[in-house]
């Protein structure tokens, strides 16, 4: 019996996943608020309706009267989160409200399938990010100060990417973790957002080359300290967003070019100096000749991928527990296999869809700082994206980062959820904008008459 429902649902979720995806586009061309707050609250219901289903699956394996309190905990956070979002901020995009909630869901789902003890953490530490980000908005909103602050942000950025020299302990090769009464901690999440802030603050008046050198150094520092850490994941995303950022302030093209250049030579360097690196490289080359070393991470990836197919095993009818770091840096192959390569090509489309959003919102702003602000987010967040997937379906090396808001970790999701809340903040300060100029033409307009 278990087996027939999971067979029935693994297709009924298949086809509300990919309605969902749909109306995370179609939303866009909906030309008045009535239509897209219908498109809204048809996908609560089917994000709501998914939820359910999946937990239906987990508990007639699991048999746990504490999936069922667990799932209760979660539905009654949802709904309230939703609720207030939508009642504090009623002018916040519903687009991205939505979608965040509706990965971290997905993230959940996977973690009690995988581990409930994990999903429990990831649960406690996503609402207590959730309440924290409520008053971010207003803050980014409200605080035009932030704008003045360029080397306050480099110097605490450089402390908190530090702390780790101090504090930290190693991990899968890289020494990037600090530990706190049990609790794991990645600096690198937190100070992505700091970094952003610096380079927005630094170059957004002032992008003179004594200025330009300046603000590269710093930043250089910043990328150098995560290569000795050997969090080379996280030294990419940082490198990346620094150079589209710069090009952004300067609109020159030399700058990503030479970027560029001195990047090609530094993975170069990088691969001949840390020999996690070369294994890396070299399992994504070719896994097969490395299968019992270091392409068995790859490998296992890879056969969970394919074993999916296009609507999954079904929950729990998979092998996930062959995959190595199952519940962070490849919860994608866990996804792809369970729940098949439907449901995975549908979640990236989700990613992607507040990726646009996130860029359509950085082009709208006039004020030179929040949109540089905004492009770096973005760009920080598309390019976690993108080198998370990538790794696990063998299209670039594996780097080690985790899926925003679906991977376990306090940091990433705390950070994520935090980047959501500053392009809200920047959201509601272009809507402000809009409704300062609607009303400054009726008055002109009632002036004229």
């Amino acid at each position: 019996m278990i087996n027939v429902i999971t067979q029935l649902f693994k297709y009924m979720i298949a086809l509300l996943m990919a309605i969902y995806t749909i109306r995370c586009f179609t939303v866009f061309n909906a030309k008045t608020e009535r239509k897209k707050r219908r498109i809204y609250r048809s996908q609560n219901f089917l994000m709501l309706l998914m939820h359910f289903m999946l937990y239906v699956i987990i508990f007639m394996n699991e048999r746990s009267m504490y999936v069922i309190v667990f799932y209760g905990a979660q539905l009654c956070f949802f709904i309230i989160a939703l609720f207030m979002y939508s009642n504090i901020y009623r002018n916040a995009s519903r687009l991205l409200i939505n979608n965040m909630f509706f990965l971290m869901m997905i993230g959940f789902v996977m973690l009690t399938r995988l581990e409930l003890s994990l999903a429990v953490k990831q649960f406690l530490i996503a609402v207590a990010s959730v309440a924290f980000s409520l008053a971010v908005p207003v803050i980014v909103e409200k605080a035009g100060f932030l704008s003045r602050l360029g080397i306050v942000y480099g110097i605490l950025g450089l402390v908190v990417v530090g702390s780790v020299f101090v504090f930290g302990t190693k991990v899968y090769g890289a020494t990037n973790w600090i530990n706190i009464a049990g609790i794991g901690f990645q600096p690198s999440e937190l100070a992505k957002i700091i970094f952003v802030f610096f380079v927005a603050a630094m170059l957004y008046k002032d992008t003179s080359l004594r200025q330009i050198i300046l603000t590269s150094v710093i930043a250089a520092v910043f990328v150098l300290m995560l290569v000795v850490e050997k969090d080379l994941g996280a030294a990419v995303i940082f490198f990346v967003t620094y150079m589209i950022m710069l090009y952004v302030a300067s609109r020159q093209i030399i700058w990503p070019l030479l970027g560029l250049g001195a990047g090609s030579l530094a993975s170069i360097v990088a691969y001949r100096l840390f020999d996690h690196v070369k294994r890396r490289v070299i399992a994504w080359k070719d896994p097969w000749s490395n299968y019992n070393d270091a392409g068995y991470q790859i490998a296992q990836s890879l056969f969970a991928i394919g074993t999916g197919g296009w609507f999954g095993m079904g929950l729990y009818q998979g092998m996930p527990k062959d995959i190595p770091v199952r519940e962070s840096d490849f919860i994608f192959s866990v996804i792809a296999e369970e729940l098949g390569g439907l449901f995975a090509i549908c979640l990236l489309l989700v990613f992607i869809s507040c990726f646009i959003m996130f860029i359509n919102i950085s082009l709208r702003l006039t004020n030179n700082f929040y949109k540089i602000l905004a492009i770096g987010l973005s760009i920080s967040y598309g390019f976690q994206l993108f080198l998370c997937v990538g790794g696990v379906i063998k299209f670039i090396p594996h780097t080690g980062v985790t899926l925003p808001l679906i991977s376990y970790g306090g940091s990433s999701i705390l950070s994520t959820i935090i980047v959501f809340a500053v392009i809200q903040g920047l959201y509601l300060l272009k809507q402000k904008e809009v409704k300062q100029i609607e009303e400054k033409r009726r008055e002109s307009e009632q002036a004229a008459r």
